[in-house]
């Protein structure tokens, strides 16, 4: 494979693995015996949203439960946008994940050694499994990174940061670039896997940390694959608010098991106001609960999630995640109201793919957050997430143990050089996007960010890798344009609801 003599050419691959989360080392652990590299900014089971995830995993394992019926709701929350047979395989698959998880030493909350099964907003069962009451995520990880480092079939190469995609003459992803922060490093594989998570930390309120930006998916994008769905992002109604309005970036989430233990939304007066929103009240739909606050944010009201009576004295060891996060925060949960906002929090949209996860393009795959699988469809169910990359990271993982892709030919020269974003310009596209792209959009605002974006773009470089998070965020402006109804999780103020 040819090169520059000025870049490192790494040892190749069967399969290179793009992200370390919970669908990255999913595939790479079911991949076995198949030789396995994966690429990371971060050390596994660390700084990824996986980690951050403390809602749990859906699974149909109660007596009066069925795959079929988590399946009902899975497309319900999705307004029917989703892809039936995708959703099918999804919810059939959630069982095996959890034993699955439970033979690599991952500890799930239990009851006289019986699983708990809590139940969340739009679940018509009990079906969510949690670990730790609300670290499920970390759990997960926790397992999933010891069992990875313990394999001798994978290879970890953190702290690499991916600035494009190796392709041969005719477009065939071979590999990936990578900045290792002194040298330019070219991976070659027979299969490469995009698992770099979901683009909602671009958002000026984020649940996510600042590596879910969307610069995976950017990489897709730029070598010329078809995305989906960028018009879905769901803002998750409750992260804790911060005490200055100006703080941009990551928020401690709250996670949606409070309000399915109890706890109740209320205003300065303490009146519960999701009660004249929806018949569920704070059980409803996320994006329904979600612009109920941002409403009432926007007109100058504090809003609280209110868990003294539900949760009371028992915060420390129910929900220990957040109440360190409340206590951090100067708030005692037990006996105060916790302030929230919404927060971007989880993307539908992503790299197109087919049920074998195959992209557009050839030799690329993609997995979790970054795939666009058509399971979500509008609007994700709650504790749909791990359960999707878990499953069908496990699904691509023992697909290529069987059978890999074909060689591809040699490596044209490498299209970007490292020069991510200048920190003003990120928290001003944060900033933009909250405001015109972000729970309620309409073509006036939308067209503010296009030309906006249009105008940041334009002095650039257009191989500085930075530039490509741009041209993502114009993609995703170009999708919520397009989509002139408002359906799910992407609401049109000038427009009218998709019967």
């Amino acid at each position: 494979m040819r090169t520059p003599p000025d870049f490192i050419v790494c040892p190749r691959s069967d399969v290179l693995v793009i992200g370390a989360g919970a669908a990255g080392l999913s595939v790479a652990l079911a991949a076995a015996p198949r030789m396995v590299r994966v690429l990371s900014l971060a050390e596994p089971a660390r700084d990824g949203a996986s980690t951050w995830a403390q809602g749990g995993i859906a699974a149909a394992l109660g007596k009066q439960d069925s795959p079929a019926l988590h399946a009902a709701d899975t497309l319900a929350a999705g307004q029917y946008l989703n892809q039936p047979e995708a959703v099918a395989r999804l919810t059939a698959a959630a069982a095996s994940v959890i034993d699955w998880l439970q033979t690599l030493g991952a500890h799930f909350d239990r009851r006289d050694d019986v699983l708990l099964l809590g139940r969340e907003a739009a679940h018509g069962q009990a079906r969510i499994v949690h670990a730790h009451g609300d670290a499920t995520g970390a759990e997960v990880m926790r397992a999933l990174g010891a069992a990875s480092r313990a394999a001798a079939h994978i290879e970890l190469a953190p702290a690499r940061c991916v600035i494009a995609l190796a392709q041969d003459a005719h477009a065939r992803v071979i590999g990936a670039w990578a900045w290792n922060g002194q040298a330019l490093e070219l991976w070659p594989a027979r299969a490469i896997v995009l698992a770099s998570g979901g683009y909602a930390a671009l958002y000026r309120y984020t649940t996510n940390p600042a590596a879910s930006d969307g610069s995976g998916v950017a990489l897709a994008l730029a070598a010329g694959a078809q995305l989906a769905d960028l018009e879905f992002v769901q803002f998750h109604p409750t992260a804790l608010a911060p005490r200055d309005a100006a703080r941009s970036g990551q928020l401690p989430l709250l996670t949606e098991a409070l309000r399915g233990a109890g706890a109740t939304l209320i205003d300065a007066y303490g009146a519960r106001f999701m009660l004249a929103e929806h018949a569920l009240a704070e059980l409803a739909p996320r994006d329904v609960v979600a612009r109920a606050i941002a409403a009432r944010r926007l007109a100058g009201s504090a809003l609280y999630l209110d868990a003294r009576a539900a949760v009371g004295a028992e915060f420390p060891q129910r929900f220990p995640t957040v109440f360190a996060a409340c206590m951090q925060a100067g708030i005692d949960p037990r006996v105060q109201p916790i302030p929230v906002t919404p927060a971007a929090h989880y993307c539908m949209g992503g790299v197109r793919t087919d049920a074998q996860a195959r992209s557009t393009l050839d030799g690329l795959y993609a997995v979790g957050e970054a795939a666009s699988s058509g399971v979500h469809g509008a609007n994700r169910l709650a504790s749909n997430s791990l359960l999707e990359g878990l499953a069908f990271g496990r699904e691509l993982g023992l697909t290529l143990a069987a059978t890999l892709p074909q060689e591809g030919g040699a490596a044209q020269p490498c299209p970007r050089h490292f020069a991510p974003l200048p920190a003003p310009l990120r928290v001003a596209l944060a900033d933009m996007l909250w405001a015109q792209a972000g729970l309620v959009r309409s073509e006036y605002g939308l067209a503010l960010a296009a030309a906006q974006i249009g105008h940041w773009l334009e002095p650039m470089d257009a191989t500085a890798s930075g530039a490509d998070l741009l041209r993502f965020a114009a993609a995703a402006v170009a999708a919520m344009r397009a989509r002139r109804h408002s359906i799910g999780a992407h609401w049109r103020s000038d427009a009218q609801q998709a019967a």
